[in-house]
């Protein structure tokens, strides 16, 4: 995944969290556009955690993302009525 790539997913609007898929088989999720920073060459990726634990990647090493389906809204879920 190209650090372009990664990054609309940064700046979408509204912003979905999502998760990085790693090489060495590692998932990290990225809760909010705050806790992601690509470098100005986009060479590495900083992602952090709520606890402020950190991961620093090579962008190269990101092979893809996921998203979490959007919860269900109450439109969403089936009526109870007999």
């Amino acid at each position: 995944m190209s650090h372009n790539e990664l990054r609309r997913h940064i700046v979408a609007v509204p912003f979905r969290p999502f998760v990085l898929h790693i090489s060495d088989g590692r998932t990290i999720t990225v809760h909010a556009r705050d806790f992601i920073m690509i470098s100005p060459l986009g060479s590495t990726v900083d992602v952090y955690q709520p606890d402020e634990e950190h991961d620093i990647l090579a962008s190269g090493a990101i092979t893809g993302i996921t998203f979490a389906p959007p919860p269900l809204t109450t439109a969403d879920q089936p009526s109870n009525s007999n």
